[in-house]
């Protein structure tokens, strides 16, 4: 991009003001980002570690670890914690706080009082959940089908409220990346010059504004169904527990791209800059990005196979559902297309964003098995769901976050991280990930179920291998913070460009100023234009 920017000196946001007061009352996006990212890495060590609990339970049959009612437990909070405490929030929320204004050129976000808001609505939401550990737990899954949650001894209710509350942060933050990228955008940034990134945080943030009160306003009934039995779930009272799986799944899956969309369009900016190429099939890859969001909406009966769907919702549902891998191979393509002749930098961000095609692409495969009707009806609630579950969900987003935090991590700490153990953590979770989770897909085409605490003598070799594979991906995530905290506080300055990356944000010292930019910086190239002297090795 072509800027002429003047920028701010000083005080960078980090030193800006003082104190632990200044950080809880702050309206700066970067310090909300980075509250956000602790907080979020902070519940994703409590469910790794429930994950770690699980997989040690799984390594021999005859549940040798915890008692199955335990197991339950330990499977409910894995599963909630990640999803609404983690992963949802992970990659808009955190990295896209810190990103997206100065992404658009912009100060801060449209509304900074509503972005602190949405953090402290996001804590309060996930204390309430949380608070369930201390009381008598949860036993219900993450997805809290009726009727056993809506009879269930243990703590649902909380579990359910703290759901429903952090549902509100997500509307707050979806509004208000809406409207930032609609009113801040620097002068010159039309819609065709707008960084892939701001393009997959937009459509994340229209699903979270249209999908979430639906979600938020379901799972408000299944708590006031326990509370006061009103009925509409509870089939002694006349209800219809199928009525929540519809309720649930027209959020839920939607939801399954707000967590991934963001994850991809990190990897939209990670390839071009460490592929010294433009993006290749940049329109397409914007309009996939919508027509993701869009097919997202119609496709949740997929969930519903076996749950006494007509014969026709279940074949439209499935042949709805085949669409969806369009937009998605547009997006694959794409990306191996920027790749291809480009100059390839295999830097730590560049090998998560491999390893993100690598996985996403295995996930979206095996997501045709379970669209395929007669293949579902054998696969439904077996350990190939869980594992496909993991390659889309959690590999996808999670592999597209850490490549996006080792990819900015220079600009809003100041500092560079080791290239060498970054390089080695990467190829430990990338090669871990894989090995804890493809025998699953094995083991449920064999036909075990998930969500057992125990299981048939045949699949002990195959659990083994995938329980090492889980201490394989937590040596490396140990090794990431050491060598993050290591970076932090004895790690060599970091250039404002390390990767000589052309979008608005690296136009700016590291880390930056705390209004982002002095002059409004002007845009008059594209955010991927690698050519010339522009396209030169980082």
């Amino acid at each position: 991009m072509g800027h002429g920017v003047a920028l701010a000196h000083g005080d960078n946001y980090i030193n800006h003001s003082k104190g632990l007061k200044s950080w809880l009352n702050t309206l700066d996006h970067k310090r909300i980002g980075i509250m956000y990212l602790i907080a979020i890495l902070s519940f994703f060590l409590v469910g790794g570690i429930f994950a770690m609990l699980i997989r040690l339970n799984l390594f021999s049959p005859g549940s040798t670890l915890v008692s199955p009612s335990k197991y339950n437990q330990l499977f409910t909070y894995h599963g909630a914690i990640m999803v609404f405490m983690v992963i949802i929030p992970m990659i808009p929320a955190a990295i896209g706080n810190m990103v997206l204004p100065m992404m658009l050129g912009a100060k801060d976000v449209a509304f900074p009082r509503w972005n602190l808001a949405s953090f402290y609505v996001y804590l309060s939401g996930a204390a309430i959940a949380c608070a369930s550990l201390f009381l008598n737990g949860v036993d219900t899954g993450w997805t809290f089908y009726t009727p056993y949650s809506i009879r269930t001894s243990t703590s649902a209710v909380w579990v359910l409220l703290g759901a429903f509350v952090m549902g509100f942060s997500s509307i707050l933050t979806g509004l208000n990346f809406v409207v930032s990228i609609h009113k801040l955008r620097a002068p010159g940034m039309g819609w065709g010059k707008m960084p892939l990134f701001l393009w997959a945080l937009y459509g994340t943030s229209v699903i979270q504004i249209l999908a979430t009160p639906v979600l938020a306003i379901t799972l408000l009934l299944a708590a006031l169904e326990r509370i006061v039995g009103i009925g509409i779930f509870d089939p002694a009272l006349g209800g219809d527990p199928v009525l929540f799986q519809h309720f649930f799944w027209f959020y839920s899956h939607p939801a399954v791209y707000i967590m991934i969309l963001p994850a991809m369009g990190v990897i939209s900016e990670v390839v071009p800059v460490f592929s010294r190429k433009p993006i290749f099939g940049y329109t397409a890859i914007a309009m996939a990005t919508f027509g993701i969001a869009l097919v997202s909406f119609v496709v949740w009966g997929h969930h519903m196979f076996v749950s006494g769907q007509s014969e026709f919702a279940n074949f439209l549902f499935s042949l709805i559902t085949m669409f969806v891998a369009i937009p998605t191979g547009v997006k694959v393509f794409s990306w191996l297309g920027t790749m291809y002749k480009g100059s390839l930098h295999f830097h730590a961000p560049m090998l998560y964003a491999i390893g993100f095609i690598f996985v996403f692409t295995i996930g979206g495969m095996t997501g045709m098995f379970l669209a395929t009707l007669a293949t579902d009806v054998h696969l439904t609630d077996t350990y190939f769901v869980v594992a496909h579950f993991h390659y889309v969900m959690v590999g996808g987003s999670l592999l597209g976050f850490l490549a996006g935090l080792h990819y900015w991590f220079p600009k809003f700490s100041g500092k560079m991280y080791a290239e060498t153990p970054a390089m080695i953590a990467a190829i430990l979770i990338n090669v871990g990930f894989n090995v804890t989770f493809f025998p699953q897909f094995i083991l449920g085409v064999l036909g075990m179920p998930r969500r057992y605490a125990d299981y048939l003598p045949q699949f002990t070799t195959l659990n083994r291998v995938s329980t090492v594979g889980s201490w394989i991906i937590a040596a490396g995530f140990l090794l990431v913070l050491f060598y993050l905290i290591h970076a932090l506080l004895r790690g060599k300055k970091a250039s404002d460009n390390p990767w000589k990356a052309l979008t608005l944000e690296w136009q700016s010292p590291s880390p930056p100023p705390h209004e982002n930019f002095l002059v409004e910086p002007v845009v008059t190239d594209g955010p991927y234009d690698y050519r010339g002297a522009k396209a030169g090795p980082i």
